[in-house]
């Protein structure tokens, strides 16, 4: 068979709701490599989240921070900054309906602020290792994401300002601020410029609001049964849920495994 190139989101898709990865999911992707297939990552999560689970699953290749931060076999081929005087803007708004953010690059994440529960409450479900710590000054680097914490509907205000960004909540009290037009799609679509494959050659897995663009643009897009009811209408398919096996029943509907 051709070689095929298959993006996985993380969170809901290869790992569980514990964040945990399931052991049929490991053993699908280790033998979709052996078959002569690329497994890529594509997360809204920032390279230092996930590098153990690269490390796991044998990836070198991946799509970070919703399409901002790519990088293919180990090499950084695409980098999509956030304006920085839009974001400095955007802080000082933030500060004022006491609304924290948290600043992010490929190595480490800071907060505006020294405490605040919103960002306890939501970094907590994430399961990592790494929590933004106190540093204002962290937005004059290249930023690729930041994280807005407000209830929903607060950050109404924030779109309607700020255009230079779009904003996807992901969490009961937390935003992505993305650069505008900025998607897991565009990023997939700059590492399939470099490797050459062909449309009917490419698969994705996602579950969430954010794979939306990825499920639509990629010809064999996956949502997981247990996923957003929008990932399902946007994807070719729908397969079972992450802890019912659905990465593995996936790859063998394609013959990939």
């Amino acid at each position: 068979m051709e070689q095929h190139i298959v993006f996985f989101d993380i969170d809901g898709t290869l790992l569980d709701h514990d964040k945990k990865l399931p052991k049929s999911t490991k053993e699908a992707i280790k033998k979709l490599q052996e078959n002569g297939h690329v497994a890529a990552i594509a997360t809204g999560r920032a390279p230092f989240m996930f590098k153990q689970l690269r490390e796991e699953l044998g990836i070198d290749t991946y799509v970070s921070y919703n399409g901002q931060y790519v990088v293919l076999e180990g090499e950084v081929i695409y980098k999509n900054p956030l304006n920085k005087s839009a974001l400095e803007d955007l802080t000082d708004r933030a500060l004022e309906q006491n609304h924290p953010v948290v600043f992010m690059d490929h190595e480490d994440m800071k907060a505006n602020v020294p405490q605040h529960d919103y960002i306890d409450e939501s970094i907590a479900t994430l399961k990592i290792d790494h929590f933004p710590t106190h540093d204002p000054t962290y937005k004059d680097r290249e930023l690729y994401q930041s994280l807005l914490f407000c209830e929903e509907g607060e950050e109404k205000i924030y779109e309607a300002e700020f255009k230079e960004f779009d904003f996807i909540r992901w969490h009961r009290v937390s935003v992505d601020i993305l650069p505008a037009g900025g998607s897991k799609a565009e990023g997939i679509a700059r590492m399939i410029d470099r490797l050459g494959i062909s449309e009917d050659k490419q698969v994705a897995f996602g579950d969430a609001r954010n794979d939306i663009e990825m499920l639509k643009r990629i010809e064999h897009g996956f949502a997981m049964g247990n996923g957003h009811e929008a990932a399902k209408e946007a994807a070719s398919y729908v397969t079972e849920a992450v802890d019912e096996d659905g990465i593995w029943h996936g790859l063998k509907r394609l013959n990939l495994i």
